[in-house]
């Protein structure tokens, strides 16, 4: 494996050719980004998410040209905090291309995953993300060997088959 950085990372995002899959497995994520307004939203004040707007952006213009970006969160039911707040700002993505469906934990218990979050892009290219137990970003770690990409792939077909939309997913 090969470790990058995050302008790397986020060159990747921009510029896959085909198809991009995310698999979410934490109930709880912490990055410098969100942290703010997360606190805003447990706060009870108004967000106009407008933070968002450059990612979404840039899912608009994956669509235009023909590419699938799709996000699994494997999530506890009840929600954690973290996920009621990142279901509650989920529809500006969703509405700009991105596929996030939501599977509960329960019915992911006989799925073959990989033991950290990862992206697949265009079925050829992993990128494992690394976390802190605090929930903050720790490393990006890359991987083209054959196997991992068919963990990777197997994994996220086996848990996209099982997930709702995120517009018919009722958070418990």
């Amino acid at each position: 494996m090969t470790s990058i950085g995050e302008a790397d990372f986020d060159r990747l995002l921009r510029t896959f050719e085909r198809s991009s899959v995310h698999l979410e497995t934490r109930d709880s994520y912490g990055t410098a980004t969100e942290l703010p307004h997360m606190a805003k939203w447990a706060a009870g004040e108004p967000d106009d998410l407008g933070w968002l707007a450059d990612w979404c952006t840039t899912l608009r213009q994956h669509v235009a040209a023909g590419r699938s970006v799709r996000r699994a969160r494997i999530v506890s039911e009840p929600l954690s905090d973290y996920q009621r707040w990142s279901y509650s700002i989920a529809h500006p993505m969703v509405e700009a291309g991105e596929d996030i469906r939501w599977v509960p934990r329960r019915l992911v218990s006989s799925i073959g995953i990989p033991g950290n979050d990862f992206y697949l892009f265009d079925d050829r290219l992993v990128v494992f993300l690394l976390y802190a137990g605090n929930g903050l970003n720790a490393a990006y770690e890359t991987s083209t060997d054959p196997a991992d990409v068919r963990l990777c792939h197997s994994a996220f077909t086996a848990v996209w088959n099982l997930a709702v939309p995120h517009r018919d997913y009722r958070p418990v």
